[in-house]
């Protein structure tokens, strides 16, 4: 078996890590969780659908979050 950890995108910070961004003039926090993204109470599986739900459009999640 192979560990998602392996897998996992160099750029992200680790699990448990918080991203935090001002957008809007609204501070906004993200946390890196195992396996997904937690925002505003709802968890999503990749931080670029994270950016398309703050923004309404498609992102590179790691340009909007300057991973």
């Amino acid at each position: 078996n192979y560990s998602n950890r392996q897998f996992r995108d160099k750029r992200l910070p680790i699990p448990g890590s918080k991203i935090i961004k001002v957008y809007k003039g609204k501070r906004l926090e993200v946390k890196v969780l195992e396996r997904g993204f937690e925002y505003n109470g709802t968890i999503y599986k990749t931080i670029s659908a994270v950016a398309r739900v703050i923004t309404g459009n498609n992102w590179s999640a790691f340009d909007f979050f300057k991973l």
